[in-house]
């Protein structure tokens, strides 16, 4: 499988068949897989590492590919795990998957490739954009779910999960981290992944952001909440599975949701 599999715009297909009266959105998950996975082990891609039986990766992509509201799925890469990634996703079980692309080398660049990758395919403006973590193999269909519907409301979305913790803000004092601030735990959340855009709105936040070279986000939110702030972003309930793989330790607790889940 390569670029020039998604010749023609996503969902041209199902947009035709279509009564003429009515249109079908796109719903399109972009799952992000270009990591290099440096705090993880920089020879063992962790896109790749098996759990529960099959690559982390392959769990992301089920989700979406299981999910009858997504319409199309994007793959962003890096080289390391470009031919094993196209290999899995050559079965003819995952129709929805439109194209593997090249990612770049931090998580806005591979963002960036998305959404570049999309409006040469001429997407709606308004077709929805699930924006996913490959290593967060264990997303709900509930929150996929919470956030298509979310964007029926508002133009950009973000799955997370209130902290159990008592938060800190901290600051520098001498070669010392010292609390400058604690914040009131009823308005603190965890971010996690899919976050959910318009296209139009996501694309616009990130042309703005292009002006800034010092700024280097570490999720999507964050690009739209510093560049669109008048733009709220709802809060999708997460859950505390949809863990995030980024170091080895991380794998046994995998390895145990992997198997509650096949029960």
């Amino acid at each position: 499988m390569s670029e020039s599999r998604a010749s023609a715009a996503p969902s041209e297909a199902s947009q035709d068949n279509a009564e003429p009266e009515e249109q079908i959105q796109p719903v399109v998950a972009v799952i992000l897989a270009a990591g290099l996975g440096v705090r993880f082990d920089e020879n063992n891609p962790k896109q790749l590492v098996q759990v529960g039986g099959k690559p982390i990766i392959t769990w992301s992509i089920d989700a979406f590919q299981s999910n009858a509201r997504v319409t199309d799925i994007l793959v962003v890469v890096n080289d390391r795990v470009r031919e094993s990634v196209e290999a899995i996703v050559g079965a003819d079980t995952y129709d929805k998957v439109r194209m593997v692309i090249q990612g770049g080398v931090e998580r806005m660049d591979s963002t960036e490739a998305a959404l570049q990758t999309l409006a040469d395919a001429e997407i709606p403006q308004d077709a929805k954009l699930l924006i996913h973590d490959a290593v967060r193999p264990f997303v709900s269909q509930e929150s996929i779910n919470g956030c298509i519907d979310a964007l029926d409301t508002f133009n950009a979305a973000t799955v997370a999960v209130a902290s159990s913790d008592t938060m800190l803000i901290a600051g520098d004092l001498g070669e010392r981290k010292v609390v400058r601030q604690v914040p009131d735990r009823d308005n603190m959340f965890r971010a996690q992944t899919p976050q959910a855009f318009r296209f139009g709105t996501l694309r616009k936040a990130y042309d703005l952001a292009a002006a800034d070279p010092d700024f280097h986000p570490t999720d999507d939110t964050r690009v739209v909440v510093d560049h669109l702030p008048e733009e709220p972003v709802a809060i999708v309930a997460g859950s505390v599975t949809n863990m995030k793989i980024t170091l080895p330790s991380d794998v046994p607790m995998a390895e145990w949701i992997a198997g509650s889940l096949a029960g």
